[in-house]
């Protein structure tokens, strides 16, 4: 059996966490990974995966083999890559998650460039707000939002956003408007239910100190623009982005709150798994939306005029 086809088995079982799964992946019958994985365990003399009835696990050696294997299989492309003379061409497909709104509003644009600027990649879009497993579900690239937790994933910062708090003219006529963090207590959120702690919200003071403030939960929702109709139609006070929000209150629909209070800054990142080398097409990908996110005048246009109507 080649080598090649047995690490690159291999290495998609523990991605897809089943044979079947795999299978499907390497368009090969079930039968044909069972074999390649039986006959990798038999030559190399040591057991690489424990078998349950519900997933696969990683034995101490199969976890060394894997990291050895995406290190084998990364430098065979970026070979490759280096000496193909069409290296200018990039080719293949890209599994990218992305998060919902913000995709659609500021992704969506950049992204439809992208491929017509390379006609032979695809691009495969998952859109979620959701924490995800880059192994377990064969992702290339995510782009996520927020502080993020301590990992072996490589981030890279695209742009920053800003968080406000705002509710609609109707609802601040009838409840009236709270001038302070803790005036919150009486009054309803909408809360973003990815968030830690959905119903503390943490200002800063213009001195930098945190104020933390709670507030009672009429909605939650895992999307932002649920809860920014919910905002609109006067449910509740609302904490949300800059790139979600700034249009309703260009309109009118909605009016920031709370001023004289910030949140701490947001970052918008690039998030891949740690490994030797990075595939030619995903890198291409990063720099390119770290360049447009850079220099593109309507992310620019929204987020300055936004913080224009929030002073």
């Amino acid at each position: 059996m080649d080598r090649f086809e047995e690490m690159l088995t291999f290495v998609r079982v523990v991605e897809a966490g089943s044979m079947s799964a795999a299978a499907d992946r390497l368009n090969i019958a079930k039968s044909a990974v069972s074999r390649r994985l039986a006959e990798l365990e038999g030559r190399l003399g040591v057991q690489l995966l424990i078998r349950t009835t519900r997933r696969l696990n990683l034995t101490g050696n199969g976890q060394q083999f894997y990291q050895r294997c995406l290190a084998i299989l990364a430098d065979l492309e970026e070979t490759e890559q280096a000496i193909s003379c069409e290296q200018v061409l990039l080719r293949g497909t890209i599994r990218i998650a992305i998060p919902l709104t913000f995709g659609i509003k500021h992704l969506s644009p950049l992204l439809n460039q992208f491929l017509k600027e390379h006609p032979e990649l695809s691009l495969d879009l998952d859109l979620n707000d959701r924490t995800l497993n880059f192994m377990e579900e064969d992702i290339d690239l995510a782009i996520r939002i927020g502080r993020l937790a301590d990992s072996t994933l490589i981030a890279r910062q695209l742009a920053t956003t800003q968080r406000i708090v705002c509710a609609s003219p109707d609802y601040l006529s009838q409840h009236g408007e709270p001038k302070t963090p803790e005036e919150l207590e009486n009054h309803v959120g909408l809360n973003y239910s990815y968030l830690a702690e959905t119903q503390i919200w943490q200002f800063l003071q213009q001195d930098k100190t945190r104020v933390l403030a709670h507030v009672p939960c009429r909605m939650r929702a895992n999307n932002g623009d649920i809860l920014l109709k919910a905002a609109i139609d006067g449910l509740g006070i609302l904490v949300t982005t800059t790139f979600i929000s700034s249009e309703a209150i260009e309109q009118g629909l909605l009016c920031p709150i709370l001023t004289d209070y910030t949140f701490p800054e947001e970052v918008i990142y690039a998030i891949y798994p740690q490994q030797r080398f990075l595939p030619r097409r995903v890198r291409a990908l990063i720099d390119y939306l770290a360049e447009k996110f850079d220099n593109d005048p309507y992310w620019n246009h929204a987020v300055n005029k936004s913080n224009q109507i929030f002073s």
